[in-house]
């Protein structure tokens, strides 16, 4: 046992406990715990009995709930291009020759590190009815009127998808620079002494090198896009609306448990989630590894 204490593997654990320990108590016990609640009928102002599988039946019969779940899936569709917009301002902001490039990576980053009250009141000002966004277009003689965005059903989901996606390509745009900055560049000097053009460069070295990270910044913009819930919370005051438009499966459950004290069913439908999100992770990672032969 005093040996093991000073090997390698004690102090990577000893780190890594603080983390661990933070997972388990706030993601791992729930999960488990929410298990046999989401068999139950489970609230604060009703007596709790075991109703077996009748959450999930009432799940699926649920309107709401399937276009709430509808709904996440369509925001998925920003994540590849979150992937390809943040690999290609990496690429950009990569090039230290550039002057100021330094303050571009810091504008680009700004979003991340603003506050999602902030970014949704300054969103709501350029999407108003009268904001700046509807001027700027009536100038420019694209719009002959007004576009209510935030209050249409039919641009309100994507209007904010764009702000999700808006937001967050600062953060992988970093991920990916850091991937930038450990590729050899003995490569990009053999491949232009071959020929390759700047595209060559990027389809046949950058983009197979960066598979690990694309893996990972794929995987958390997928979770992040399916569980969205402040943007939609902030913007349509709670309610998800025009009517249901913007209704996420997160502001659903939250709905339910946490306004309508419906626990077990909201339990049930934080598992169904949860299996949705597992089987598109399962895609990702079974794409990526057919995804990886590096073709230079």
């Amino acid at each position: 046992m005093h040996k093991w204490l000073r090997t390698e593997s004690f102090a990577a654990w000893a780190f890594m406990a603080p983390g661990l320990i933070l997972l388990a108590v706030f993601v791992f016990w729930p999960i488990i715990y929410g298990i046999p609640l989401s068999l139950t009928n489970y609230s604060v102002i009703s007596r709790t009995e075991y109703v077996g599988l009748d959450n999930f039946s009432k799940a699926f019969a649920d309107r709401n709930f399937l276009i709430s779940l509808w709904n996440s899936l369509v925001y998925v569709l920003i994540v590849p291009f979150i992937q390809v917009f943040s690999i290609l301002m990496a690429v950009l902001v990569n090039n230290t020759r550039i002057p100021g490039i330094k303050a571009f990576r810091t504008a680009y980053y700004i979003p991340v590190v603003t506050s999602m009250v902030a970014v949704a009141l300054i969103w709501s000002w350029l999407l108003g009815n009268n904001g700046v966004v509807n001027y700027l277009l009536s100038r420019a003689g694209i719009l002959s009127e007004q576009i209510y965005w935030l209050s249409n059903s039919s641009t309100a989901l994507y209007v904010m998808m764009f702000i999700t996606m808006w937001k967050g390509l600062g953060y992988y745009m970093m991920l990916y620079l850091a991937g930038l900055q450990n590729i050899p560049a003995d490569l990009y000097e053999a491949a232009r002494v071959d020929g390759a053009g700047r595209w060559r460069l990027i389809l046949a070295i950058t983009i197979p090198l960066l598979r690990p990270y694309i893996l990972f910044c794929t995987l958390i913009s997928l979770m992040s896009a399916l569980r969205v819930f402040d943007e939609v919370y902030i913007l349509t005051n709670g309610n998800g609306g025009p009517g249901t438009a913007t209704l996420t499966s997160s502001l659903y459950i939250f709905q339910k448990g946490m306004q309508q004290f419906e626990f077990g069913y909201a339990s049930a439908l934080g598992l169904i989630v949860s299996v949705v999100l597992a089987v598109l992770s399962v895609i990702v990672f079974r794409l990526n590894r057919k995804g990886g032969v590096n073709p230079y």
